[in-house]
This record gives C-alpha cells, sequence and structure tokens, in this order.
C-alpha cells in the first residue's frame, strides 16, 4: 500500500457507487472543475450516466469514498481498447484533500485494473500542483507530456501494469 508522509490517514470507506450518491458525485465534480469551466474535451455526460458509462462492463467501475456517511472523494475507471484503461474523475472534497483519501481512491482503482488485466493505465489532469503530481509519481505514473486545451495545461499520464515487478502485480 502506498502512503505519503506529509498526509493525515482518514478513515474513509471507498465502495461503489449508488445512484444515491448521484448528487454528491455532481457537487465534487463541480467544485473540481478549472475556473469553474468544463474542458473542451470533456462533456461530463459520464456524470449524469455514472450507471451507463462505469458499471455496465464489469472490466470499468464508480467508486465514491465515505467518511461519516458523507461522500468526500470519488474515481472512476473506463475501459479503452488494447488492455488499457483510463482513471477518470478524480476527485476529493476540499476539506479532505490533505488526507490520504486520493490515495485510497487511487489504490482501489489500480486493484480493479491489475484485477481486469489492464497492462496500461492513462490518465490527465488539468491541475499541476505538487501535490497531484506527487501523487501520481508515488503510483509509478509516469508524466508523459503536456499539452494546451482552450489556453490551459493538460498533463497526461501513463503507468505501464506490465513492466511493475511480478510481486507487486499479485498484490504481495
Amino acid at each position: 500500500m502506498v502512503r505519503s508522509q506529509s498526509r493525515v490517514p482518514a478513515r474513509a470507506t471507498v465502495r461503489t457507487y449508488e445512484p444515491r450518491d448521484q448528487k454528491a458525485v455532481e457537487r465534487l465534480y463541480t467544485e473540481g472543475l478549472l475556473a469553474g469551466q468544463i474542458a473542451a474535451n470533456d462533456t461530463g455526460a459520464d456524470i449524469d450516466n455514472i450507471v451507463e458509462a462505469y458499471l455496465q462492463e464489469e472490466a470499468s467501475h464508480f467508486w465514491v469514498a465515505e467518511v461519516h456517511g458523507e461522500v468526500v472523494g470519488m474515481i472512476g475507471v473506463a475501459a479503452e481498447e488494447g488492455h488499457t484503461g483510463e482513471v477518470r474523475r478524480l476527485r476529493v472534497d476540499k476539506a479532505f484533500q490533505h488526507t490520504d483519501i486520493a490515495e485510497q481512491l487511487v489504490e482501489t482503482a489500480l486493484a480493479h485494473c491489475k484485477h481486469h488485466g489492464y497492462l496500461k493505465i492513462r490518465l490527465d489532469t488539468r491541475f499541476d500542483s505538487d501535490a497531484v503530481v506527487d501523487l501520481f509519481d508515488r503510483f509509478g505514473f509516469q508524466h508523459v507530456r503536456t499539452k494546451s486545451v482552450q489556453g490551459k495545461e493538460l498533463l497526461e499520464f501513463y503507468l505501464d501494469l506490465y513492466r511493475q515487478p511480478a510481486n507487486e502485480k499479485r498484490g504481495e
């Protein structure tokens, strides 16, 4: 399990999304928009249709993190072609961003990807804070490129699961 020494442990429960979580997920999504705007390459349609977008295929999934019954984080995995998965919609409520909830969510998503035989994982973010880049780095993601989308930088990350040591692949 990856742990950052600068993060405060939180007693979060990471579980599969349920329709009752929709309002909290919409709130987290909206609060996480850079400058309050949806990017040109992002319609946000999956947020309105989480069951259809993430829970119809076994290889895709969507989770929420709960603290004391309140949804404070979320993450999804979408199946792509060629044994590739995309980690999407990682968000943590601002009040919990200095905890290990983001790590718990990423660990859950990566375990799902390994279980379903993904070889490659990709993700992108428009947030380039040291904390965000450090989080992805701790899990072995490589920053592969930065591109400009509507005048904002989009950082793209990539993880080769097939290059990890055998003991990590088996979760030992």
